[in-house]
């Protein structure tokens, strides 16, 4: 019996100007959320070059008056690197280690299912609560004062739910079958989390970790409510008031100047640096350790 070879329809011309009005609709909506976004970039960079200069980076406003022409943000730069830092260093290894018992230790417990509900809670925490939760605490009941350290658990508040999150489904990408040739290999649970899963979503998980410090970067009030407002440097997290970038934006901008409001607009183009360093950095690990490198 012989088949009758298959013949190929050609597209309606109503299929076609359906499908072009349909690509057309698709660039509106980007074109329409791409303006606001370039307009923002545009409006930073022009007003923030006008003192982004190498007084603004290596100065700080101590002595420097509200009217007074120079000054500068070091003393904010150093507090933010600070300060997303010691929000990073405790917020990542409890994130990690709660994707891993979500994803690896605790498919269809209660204990589990507790925890993940009480994750996507702290996803939607205002930030100003998290800033009123460490300022009760830390500073009013335990009387520790305003500090870096203070504003960095606020931050890793705000960082724990979107390391858990981002990095629960990348461990959840991995193919169980690596899992599987492991254990019939007579290797460990505890080893095939760290020597093949953990390096299979390695990539992803930093992606996720850098998305995680970018989101509390620019975050205003859990700083303003824990770390206070300086002037001076102080390059001690753990004792006395710290400035951050946000504070220092909010601070000048509150400051009814020019000279002040352009070193609010030169703050607000370095933490859009800072924040585009973290995106390339990301980028950068993903591309050297994707499969095509081998690593």
């Amino acid at each position: 019996m012989t088949m009758s070879p298959s013949v190929i329809t050609p597209v309606s011309v109503s299929r076609r100007v359906k499908n072009r009005i349909v690509q057309g609709l698709v660039w509106l909506a980007f074109a329409i959320a791409v303006v606001p976004l370039v307009s923002v970039l545009w409006l930073v960079i022009k007003n923030g070059l006008a003192r982004f200069d190498v007084e603004f980076l290596t100065h700080s406003m101590r002595n420097i008056g509200p009217r007074d022409a120079g000054g500068g943000a070091y003393h904010a730069i150093l507090g933010t690197l600070e300060q997303v830092g010691v929000a990073t260093l405790i917020s990542v290894p409890i994130g990690l280690l709660t994707s891993i018992y979500l994803v690896e230790y605790g498919r269809g417990r209660r204990l589990a299912r507790s925890i993940s509900f009480f994750v996507d809670v702290m996803t939607g925490i205002p930030s100003v609560v998290a800033g009123l939760f460490i300022l009760a605490f830390w500073v009013l009941i335990l009387g520790l004062g305003y500090s870096g350290f203070a504003g960095a658990l606020a931050l890793s508040i705000l960082m724990m739910p979107t390391v858990v999150r981002s990095s629960e489904e990348m461990l959840r990408l991995v193919p169980n079958e690596l899992r599987e040739a492991s254990y019939a290999l007579g290797v460990p649970k505890w080893k095939t989390i760290v020597r093949i899963v953990l390096p299979t979503a390695f990539t992803g998980i930093i992606t996720g970790i850098m998305l995680a410090i970018a989101r509390v970067a620019g975050e205003t009030a859990p700083l303003l409510l824990t770390v206070f407002i300086t002037d001076s440097i102080n390059p001690d997290p753990f004792h006395g008031p710290q400035m951050g970038l946000p504070l220092y934006i909010f601070d000048q901008m509150s400051r009814p100047n020019d000279t002040a409001i352009d070193r609010a607009w030169a703050g607000a183009f370095t933490l859009i640096l800072f924040v585009m360093l973290l995106n390339l950095v990301a980028r950068l690990i993903s591309w050297w350790r994707s499969p095509a490198k081998g690593r």
